[in-house]
């Protein structure tokens, strides 16, 4: 092996350092940064590395595509590396198609990893594709979350996907192939400028004379990350002083609150639509900006399905919207709101959990005794066969029953740490 190829091979196994997964899965797609990342972690597996297993997703979007994903397999073979293709069939040509390819390739990397006792796939982005993406949310006006480098690991549906090649340039990458007589496969839709990302790339080339290489905007892109790591410990911070969570809302201190830095303002706000709602994306912009001056002014808005309201005690709640689940309802045994189980004594099919609303609280005539709002009242959920509440544990009419919360405050702020 020459002296260059240790030395990638090396710094894959550096990445990996102090938590080497005794096996690890590698998403391999044929071009030439997933197709380096196999051979580099097979040159690392002859030496003491992990026990390789590979997984292509076959999008199914070009007629290429499964003769691709046949090739993968064949070198895999040649490798003596176990290899499985996904198929994606989930396309109804609405929305946006990468973001969809993206969302779905994942899920069924997590799916492959799980029913082969993985914990841990490594992914083949590069320092390239870091100030691509760099370039992509610059122009859509990111912010400092939006700028900052790609994550190098993060955990999905229980498995720990991990970028060990972020450091090293695409160019590298095909010499080290080139070294070894391995071609690789070029995607068209790589070129077609119709996308983002190729046009990234374009742009990318023309800046380099310029000195915005992708060298320098990956070390941008690293800044920025330290920077929303600083953004991201002192609003975990200041939720632990001003938050805390009562009956499936959270309250917030008021005056402390107001007091806050725009930046740390949003980022609470956002935490607590996020963890009320169980969206993957909080609102943004012009929205958010709102939300926070009502926080501040003491003044009632809604957002996102969910009620800010002034309370007299000099406390900020967030509670849901009324509206935005007043149609929803599910089995008894299931999870409402994605938040609240319930149990009780009655496996009855027609058993439901749907929210109080007007009527359910008119039939629990202690209910203002909970001391919580009329608006948070009703966005509550409660136990009903038909149109008959049979059930409110959480407003003094329990019934048998019982409502418990599945998120805590510590989710709340894990999640200010994670994002």
């Amino acid at each position: 092996m020459s002296p260059a190829n240790a030395d990638l091979r090396d710094r894959v196994a550096a990445y990996f350092a102090g938590q080497i997964p005794a096996r690890l899965g590698v998403a391999v797609s044929g071009g030439s940064d997933s197709l380096a990342l196999l051979y580099l972690l097979r040159d690392w597996q002859r030496v003491g590395g992990p026990e390789l297993s590979a997984v292509t997703v076959d999008h199914g979007l070009r007629a290429a595509s499964a003769q691709e994903a046949a090739e993968v397999a064949q070198i895999c073979a040649r490798l003596n590396i176990p290899h499985e293709t996904r198929h994606w069939q989930g396309w109804d040509h609405t929305g946006n198609l990468s973001d969809r390819a993206r969302r779905a390739r994942y899920a069924l990397m997590a799916d492959w990893a799980g029913a082969n006792d993985l914990a841990d796939i490594a992914i083949g982005h590069t320092r390239d594709d870091l100030a691509e993406t760099f370039l992509m949310r610059l122009a859509r006006g990111a912010g400092v979350d939006g700028l900052a480098a790609m994550r190098p690991r993060w955990t999905q549906s229980g498995v720990t996907f991990h970028r060990p090649l972020l450091d090293v340039a695409r160019e590298t990458l095909r010499d080290h192939l080139r070294g070894l007589g391995q071609g690789w496969i070029d995607d068209p839709t790589n070129q077609d400028v119709t996308y983002l990302r190729p046009r990234a790339r374009q742009i990318l080339a023309a800046l380099s004379p310029l000195g915005l290489d992708a060298a320098t905007l990956a070390d941008v892109a690293r800044n920025l990350s330290d920077a929303r790591a600083a953004l991201q410990h002192t609003a975990h911070a200041a939720a632990r002083t001003l938050i805390r969570v009562e009956t499936g809302d959270l309250l917030i201190d008021h005056a402390g609150f107001a007091d806050l830095p725009d930046e740390i303002a949003r980022r609470l706000l956002q935490a607590g639509l996020r963890w009320l709602t169980g969206a993957e994306y909080p609102p943004r912009g012009a929205a958010m900006l709102s939300l926070i001056h009502a926080a501040r002014a003491g003044q009632t808005m809604t957002l996102h399905g969910c009620l800010l309201l002034p309370l007299k005690n000099a406390t900020l709640r967030l509670t849901r919207e009324y509206d935005a689940v007043r149609a929803l309802r599910v089995p008894a045994s299931a999870l409402w709101d994605d938040r609240w189980q319930a149990t009780g004594p009655d496996p009855a099919p027609d058993i439901e959990i749907a929210a109080l609303g007007p009527e359910g609280l008119r039939a629990c005539p202690d209910w203002r005794t909970s001391g919580l709002p009329h608006a948070s009242a009703l966005a509550l959920p409660g136990l009903w066969r038909g149109d008959t509440l049979i059930a409110a544990p959480l407003m003094g009419l329990p019934n048998g029953w019982s409502l418990t919360l599945r998120r805590t405050r510590d989710n709340l702020l894990t999640a200010l740490l994670s994002h």
